[in-house]
This record gives structure tokens, sequence and C-alpha cells, in this order.
């Protein structure tokens, strides 16, 4: 697993996305049950329709009701995102548990699957700021712009791959270990947000 399988991944997931471009359309994940290929699709496909999600709800013409409706959808997929996040931090786990790390080892700020999913989120910024930077009817100065904002993406990309890629590499030799600690969000547990607790009280 690298950063190139990874972007890949992402790329199918956002073009096969943008064929219907709809929110509502169904995931057809063509990859086998299962691995970390399923995974990164996925993980991919639920950031790309959250995107899009964000957009409309952002509609300075929506009403309070639909407005509402849409934040539940997002936190829902909020939700989604944040459990295959932990489920590729448990694949990787599981695939380094017979590596021995070394005394000197080193525990990274995050785990690799958290780094795949900013990288994730920016195959998602680089598809939408390309697609800027030829928009029709945009201005000269516009895309001018979107161009400078794309090579900054780029370059992004290109760091946060080399990082990834470092990351797997000192963990599968012993420098870095992986030690993960679930998100824990508070605010969809029924019995951890009062709002929620004390309903009907």
């Amino acid at each position: 697993m690298n950063s190139t399988v990874c972007n890949k991944i992402f790329q199918k997931a956002i073009n096969d996305y943008h064929l219907i471009n709809v929110v509502d359309c169904v995931i057809n994940n063509p990859f086998p049950a299962n691995t970390l290929d399923e995974l990164l699709y996925l993980k991919c496909w639920i950031d790309t329709v959250q995107w899009h999600m964000e957009d409309i709800v952002r509609n300075p013409d929506i009403s309070p009701d639909e407005g509402l409706n849409w934040k539940r959808r997002i936190d829902i997929s909020n939700q989604q995102r944040t459990d295959v996040v932990e489920f590729i931090d448990s694949y990787l786990l599981d695939k380094f548990k017979e590596v021995k790390p070394l005394e000197s080892a080193k525990i990274n700020s995050e785990s690799p699957a958290w780094v795949i999913d900013r990288l994730s989120i920016l195959a998602l910024k680089i598809y939408h700021m390309k697609e800027e930077t030829r928009r029709d009817g945009a201005c000269e100065e516009h895309q001018k712009n979107c161009l400078e904002k794309l090579k900054v993406l780029l370059l992004q990309q290109t760091d946060l791959c080399k990082s990834l890629d470092e990351l797997i590499e000192d963990i599968s030799i012993g420098v870095k270990y992986m030690k993960v600690y679930k998100q824990m969000k508070m605010y969809n547990d029924p019995s951890l947000n009062p709002v929620l607790y004390n309903a009907g009280k």
C-alpha cells in the first residue's frame, strides 16, 4: 500500500461519482470485498458525496427545514467517514502486527489512515480546483487565481504522498509504530450528548 495506489483509487471514485453527479446515487464499488482497495474507494466516495452535500447546504435560498435535513445527513456522513478511517487503521494494524518496533521507535502524531483521509480530501480539492480553472463563464482573473491555488494543492499532494510513504515504510521496518485512538465522537452518541440524553425530560 502506498500513496500512488491511494491516489489512483481516489481518482477513480471521484470520476465514477461525477459520471452521475447526484448525491443519492448508489455506490458501485469495483473492488473485492474486505480488501484495502475497497475501503479506500469507499472512503473517497463518502468524501465526494459529502463534498456536494456541503455545497448544497450553503445555498442562501435553502429553507431552514431543508438545511437542517442536509446538516443531519452531513453528520451521518461524517460518522461514516470516521468509521472507514478506523477500519483502514485496523487493517494496517493487522498487516504490521508481526513487526517488532525498535527500542528507539517513535510514534507518529497521526495514524496512517488519517493521513490517507487528508489525501482523499486533497484529491477532491484538486479535482474541483481544476474544474474552476476551465469553468465556462469564469473571468480570466478567476481562472488565473485558481491556477495558482491548484499549483499549491499539487505541491501539497506531493509532500503529503511522500510523508505517507515514509510513514508506512518506517512502520514496516520498526522505526515507527502504530498506536490508534478511536475518535470517540460524543455528539452522535445518545449516552454522551446532553441534548440527546435530556430530550423528553
